[in-house]
């Protein structure tokens, strides 16, 4: 769990509930918590139970993580499953959504950051095609694209997708 307190506080940047979820009964679980998260002892019920409870009692989407056979199912059922990929059973990888390979959980604030750049670039992009695609269609419509240009402005469009979302490979997370 190292890293869990540091994580969980620049998780909470993003507006989202940390949750420490225990199931050992001969240990706290306090000495990995920063802060105000709240830590849940379950010692004596299945993970999946206790995600079916949280997703039952909650109006928002319940995110696992979990690294074990036990921890599968609820990957399987949680909204967002997230498997510690390297140390992590091929069982939990195969449930989960997302599979952190180094098995670093201070690796997810990265994570959150990345989609949601991500997506910002999906928007951004699917509303430049469609406006360009609009005002081609127009065009084409009143005859001023031939057929030959609208094809090459279609291609060219479609590089300009693709060469912006690229720029997501030089994303680098600042801590902030």
């Amino acid at each position: 769990m190292y890293g869990f307190g540091q994580s969980s506080q620049k998780i909470k940047k993003y507006q989202i509930a940390v949750f420490l979820l225990h199931f050992t009964a001969h240990t706290s679980g306090k000495e990995v918590l920063a802060g105000n998260e709240k830590l849940m002892t379950a010692a004596g019920i299945t993970v999946n139970e206790n995600v079916k409870v949280q997703m039952e009692e909650q109006a928002e989407p319940v995110c696992m993580i979990g690294d074990g056979v036990n921890d599968a199912p609820a990957l399987k059922k949680a909204m967002i499953g997230i498997a510690m990929g390297g140390v992590g059973s091929d069982v939990a990888v195969d449930a989960a959504d997302i599979a952190l390979v180094d098995d670093e959980i201070k690796e997810l604030p990265y994570s959150f950051a990345l989609s949601g750049k991500m997506m910002n670039k999906i928007k951004f992009n699917l509303t430049f095609f469609m406006l360009l695609n609009f005002v081609a269609i127009i065009l084409a419509m009143t005859g001023i694209l031939n057929p030959v240009v609208e094809a090459l402005v279609h291609n060219c469009r479609s590089v300009f997708v693709i060469i912006n979302s690229a720029f997501l490979m030089s994303y680098t997370y600042r801590n902030i």
